[in-house]
């Protein structure tokens, strides 16, 4: 991996956890803010990526400037019905995990959700200017093509998917509900979640590469969260779906390269 390339994760990683523990921490601790100011913080926090990318960019992308950035970023094209399809399995994903969570234990569907504090505007709102907008980018913007030019598209979908979920490591400790084992199946969920993200994000924007793409499918990802009330099963059922959501992806990109 180049040193920029390096750099950019580092100080991505840096920022974030800084500002994580900085910001956010001292509104909570010192100040004592309400929930919706709290969330207002970490939709702030969650810009560390692109802040970082954009700060540094001169550095970063020498041979460009951030015109032609975005310009290439979103200048691949779109196809609604594979947009679509990318979006029915993000949201598909989620909803088999409760609906097989419920049989295992003997709930009601509706049971795993509830309408949440805010407004359905307010959680779309909160849901699409937090990591899809935020995160992806540099972590799709910048990281993923350079990864594919380097790696195979297995190697570099997990490479990446490794990268951005430890970039939230922060967030296990301070913003779950979760602590001793129970910790090793919610860690283990979201490097598995998160790589299954990647390998699906990569095999739609493979032929279509427009950052739109990562930014739907992570707010497909994202915006149920606002809505769920599950326990740590969820997180393991949800890895098992993802494991046969990036089996399908190889195998499918297997018989393609056959074709």
């Amino acid at each position: 991996m180049e040193k920029r390339v390096k750099w950019y994760v580092g100080l991505s990683y840096f920022v974030f956890w800084f500002m994580v523990l900085g910001l956010c921490g001292t509104a909570s601790m010192v100040f004592h803010c309400p929930p919706v100011v709290m969330r207002i913080l970490s939709n702030i926090c969650a810009w560390a990526p692109t802040s970082v990318l954009l700060i540094g960019f001169k550095y970063f992308c020498p041979d460009r400037s951030i015109a032609d950035f975005y310009k290439k970023a979103f200048g691949g094209k779109i196809s609604i019905v594979t947009l679509i399809v990318a979006a029915i399995i993000t949201l598909g994903a989620t909803i088999i995990t409760v609906f097989i969570l419920s049989l295992i234990q003997g709930n009601a569907f509706a049971e795993y959700w509830n309408l949440g504090s805010y407004p359905f505007w307010a959680s779309f709102l909160f849901s699409i200017t937090t990591g899809p907008t935020g995160e992806e980018s540099g972590w799709r913007g910048y990281l993923r093509p350079y990864l594919n030019a380097k790696y195979s598209f297995f190697s570099a979908s997990v490479i990446q998917g490794v990268i951005w979920a430890f970039w939230h490591t922060i967030l296990w400790f301070v913003d779950s509900d979760y602590m001793g084992i129970q910790m090793i199946p919610y860690v283990l969920s979201n490097v598995i979640v998160m790589t299954g993200l990647c390998f699906i994000m990569n095999f739609f924007m493979e032929k279509n590469d427009n950052l739109i793409y990562g930014i739907v499918i992570h707010f497909c990802f994202n915006f149920l969260y606002c809505f769920l009330q599950v326990d740590i099963w969820f997180y393991v059922v949800l890895s098992a779906i993802y494991i046969v959501i990036i089996a399908l992806i190889c195998w499918k990109k297997n018989v393609m390269s056959k074709e």
